[in-house]
């Protein structure tokens, strides 16, 4: 059985047909991408998964349990937790204060401790601007800290989309790295991303995703040689 399963899945934006059928299986401790070009359904899907857009029709699945039934605040609960694209931090807070509305579902304050304790390793620089208003740090700082305040529910998924975005190329690398760190230590990931090359190369599977149609899925290995996925989202 896959960790998350989404069956057959339309979803809609009023009369936009968004998704169309789809489906796609992420199994425990596995890294899973879904490529594709702007517009295409990537961020949809996850809203899809997390819970703020509910589908026309299908199901997505957590360890076997429909998910349709639930609010998305009780989806994180169950450990599905979501970076969103372009972070969504609050900028008025502090980064200890964003840090600590990510532990919003916790009730034990030992465990967030420590939480904070591994996310100040990932990322020092967090550590050293706690205090710090959220929205005068660097893009990338903020991206640190949309990816901490999500590790502090203690994802069972994590899902990220567009973690890359808008990052100098030195941090694309840093994020990356990141990403492996945490799939390392046991975090399955689905990934959004039109990096489709990055993505590729650190996941072990894949999807295409084109006007809201899964149109292949594959190896990650081999979708980085497959001639449509590099005229298309590649550049070559």
């Amino acid at each position: 059985m896959a960790m998350l399963e989404l069956k057959n899945v339309h979803a809609h934006y009023g009369k936009i047909h968004a998704l169309k059928n789809v489906s796609i299986k992420v199994n425990e401790g596995e890294i899973v991408t879904l490529i594709g070009g702007n517009g295409a359904g990537k961020s949809t899907t996850l809203k899809t998964i997390s819970g703020t857009l509910k589908p026309s029709s299908g199901q997505v699945f957590l360890n076997g349990e429909d998910l349709s039934k639930y609010p998305a605040h009780e989806i994180v609960k169950k450990g599905i937790v979501q970076v969103p694209e372009g972070r969504r931090i609050f900028g008025q807070l502090t980064v200890m204060e964003n840090l600590d509305l990510g532990a919003f579902t916790s009730k034990d304050k030992k465990r967030d401790a420590q939480t904070i304790e591994k996310i100040f390793e990932l990322f020092p620089r967090l550590a050293e601007r706690c205090r710090q208003v959220a929205g005068t740090l660097s893009g990338g700082e903020q991206q640190m800290l949309a990816m901490g305040r999500a590790l502090m529910a203690n994802p069972k998924i994590l899902l990220l989309d567009e973690p890359s975005m808008g990052l100098a190329p030195v941090l694309v690398d840093n994020v990356f790295k990141t990403i492996k760190i945490l799939h390392a230590e046991g975090t399955t990931i689905l990934l959004v991303e039109q990096n489709a090359r990055m993505a590729l190369k650190t996941a072990s599977r894949g999807y295409v995703i084109q006007t809201g149609k899964v149109i292949l899925e594959d190896d990650a290995k081999k979708l980085l040689e497959n001639e449509m996925v590099k005229k298309a989202y590649m550049g070559d």
